[in-house]
């Protein structure tokens, strides 16, 4: 589950940083009856504010009012939202960087792990790219290369590919 917003890769014209992290403010615009809606990130180097597009001339008919309200509102749910819809991000040609900004929430469950066989169930609060192999070696508190031999040896397996990041829900069978 995310613990905070991530940061924002993308290259500041000013200091050349490549990080950014959300203000959780908007700005809107309006043009007539056309709205233009950012979100602003600031620089990590040098404070710097860039715009990350939301809406561009849109009708101000076609925005539902409860989104304008939570946008004028500066929501930080939203803001949270928008920084991980595929849209904008492609939009505006971002990449999200969640290194520190996720926890694991194992729910108090390593008692079972001296069973014969376990079937567990990862479920992402948040669509936060994180390989299966760092998520199931912090979760039963084993070093990552035991979870790469288990893995080799048959003893854990999935449906989904352990070995490449993943922001979809899997499951995994482990064998003792």
């Amino acid at each position: 589950m995310p613990t905070c917003l991530p940061l924002v890769r993308r290259r500041c014209h000013a200091c050349g940083a490549g990080h950014f992290e959300a203000s959780g403010k908007f700005r809107v615009n309006a043009h007539h009856k056309l709205l233009d809606v950012w979100l602003l990130v600031l620089c990590t180097g040098c404070g710097d504010t860039a715009k990350l597009t939301v809406l561009e001339r849109a009708n101000v008919r076609s925005v539902r009012p409860d989104l304008l309200d939570r946008l004028h509102a500066n929501d930080p749910a939203l803001t949270a939202e928008l920084l991980q819809d595929p849209v904008v991000r492609r939009r505006n040609r971002i990449a999200l960087d969640w290194s520190g900004a996720w926890r694991l929430d194992t729910g108090g469950g390593s008692e079972h792990l001296d069973r014969e066989v376990i079937d567990i169930a990862v479920r992402f609060a948040a669509r936060i790219p994180v390989r299966p192999v760092r998520l199931i070696a912090e979760g039963c508190a084993l070093p990552r290369a035991e979870v790469e031999s288990l893995i080799r040896e048959g003893r854990l397996v999935s449906a989904a590919r352990l070995n490449t990041r993943l922001s979809d829900n899997f499951t995994f069978t482990l064998k003792n």
